[in-house]
């Protein structure tokens, strides 16, 4: 017996349906991006190797694929000291460093001010399980050249909007500022070296608990570690939580006044203070934020302000923030309704049918409007119609080896009562 043939490990095949299926539901999310006033754009899957591996992406740029270099020998596998030696492009594992190359190199062809879609795979040597792929599509808005918070307001509301559209509801805005978590540490005498190994244990207190949480960071060198964390209330409901921005420890006035400068411009937002909110990649600056679901123990979707990326391609700082959704974790909670479905009509033709009859019959159709599938009569109709419901066809028409091709002489019957 031949071995059976799979997709490469911790990828997937999207069959017809679900492909259908994936594109309505993007679909949606473009339209509210653009009526948000964001413009889509496109980069190469691949990126050079010093972009990538820089030491912004956190622990993604240990995921990232490398692309071997052209040409090499023998001699130079040998010589090579690591193996990011013998790369010189990777696979993107996000869409903002790709962003950020795209602006400095078109950055005279744009407005000053740049909202970006985004909307694309990336790739992470991810440990392959359940809901979890190597491959997997984000989708970005990002702006480019607004320093102030109206660059957050607008994309907290894009996204928002987009997630009503697709019919989520519940969800809520957990916000913090990558400043307000440096200033913190700093005061309670946690080193610049050990910050971020610090801030990588604070993002796991929804996993481990507080109490986990003090003895790792007692176990990296933080002294005084349950002291440190005492100004923050976990029970905080969403409207409390924002009475804590009041007893932050540290110079975070130019923080906290963003946050409530967001919270008071968007007062029908769900927004909630999140003090542990971290985010892991090492090039945010300022404001950060995730979507948080009810239902759900893993956000749909976040991002933040990363001011200083663009700048070490262009030699001077550039102010950026931008916001992700995962489209993989969205698709799953999405229902449809047939509102935005193209018809799509079988034809399920006898084999003698005269071929310019059927051609024109299908021409028609089209032009209408209509999406149109060709079936040569099976002698298991049934079956074959079971299949053509399953791919999203409506109706169908039984068409006769002397049918004329006027599709007004067509006896249509819905799918779902063909039997």
């Amino acid at each position: 017996m031949a071995a059976p043939v799979t997709p490469p490990r911790g990828m997937r095949d999207i069959l017809p349906a679900e492909k259908a299926r994936r594109e309505r539901v993007l679909a949606r999310i473009r339209s509210v991006y653009a009526a948000h006033g964001f413009d889509e754009i496109e980069t190469p899957v691949v990126e050079d190797t010093a972009r990538l591996f820089s030491g912004l992406g956190g622990d993604n740029e240990k995921l990232a694929y490398a692309v071997m270099k052209r040409g090499l020998t023998t001699d130079d596998l040998r010589a090579a000291a690591t193996p990011l030696e013998l790369a010189d492009l990777g696979l993107r594992f996000d869409l903002t460093v790709p962003l950020a190359r795209f602006y400095a190199s078109n950055r005279g062809a744009l407005p000053s001010v740049f909202r970006a879609i985004q909307i694309a795979p990336v790739w992470r040597a991810e440990r392959p399980q359940k809901g979890r792929y190597r491959q997997f599509v984000q989708c970005d808005i990002d702006i480019i050249g607004e320093s102030g918070v109206l660059a957050e307001a607008e994309l907290i509301t894009a996204t928002a909007a987009a997630l009503d559209a697709l019919g989520i509801p519940g969800c809520s805005i957990r916000l913090n500022d990558r400043r307000l978590l440096t200033a913190w540490l700093t005061a309670a005498a946690v080193s610049a070296a050990l910050q971020p190994k610090a801030l990588i244990t604070l993002d796991k207190l929804d996993k481990i608990g507080l109490d986990a949480v003090v003895a790792e960071l007692t176990e990296l060198g933080v002294a005084n570690a349950a002291a440190m964390m005492g100004w923050i209330d976990l029970d905080a409901d969403a409207e409390s939580s924002w009475s804590m921005l009041e007893r932050v420890p540290g110079d975070t006035a130019a923080a906290v006044a963003d946050l409530r400068a967001l919270r008071q411009a968007l007062p029908g937002m769900p927004l909630r203070f999140d003090p542990l909110l971290v985010r892991g990649m090492g090039y945010y600056t300022g404001p950060i934020f995730e979507v948080a679901h009810p239902e759900l123990g893993y956000s749909l979707g976040g991002g933040g302000r990363y001011d200083g990326m663009i700048g070490r391609f262009l030699g001077a700082d550039v102010p950026a923030t931008g916001f992700s959704l995962g489209f993989e974790r969205l698709i799953d909670l999405v229902e449809l309704d047939d509102d935005d479905r193209t018809d799509t009509v079988a034809l399920v033709h006898d084999p003698a049918l005269d071929l310019g009859t059927l051609m024109a019959l299908k021409s028609a159709l089209v032009a209408e409007g209509s999406r149109v599938r060709l079936l040569k009569r099976p002698k298991n109709l049934k079956a074959a119609l079971d299949q053509l419901a399953g791919e999203g066809c409506t109706r169908f028409a039984l068409v006769g080896a002397d049918a004329p091709a006027e599709v007004a002489a067509l006896d249509w019957r819905r799918l779902d009562s063909a039997s």
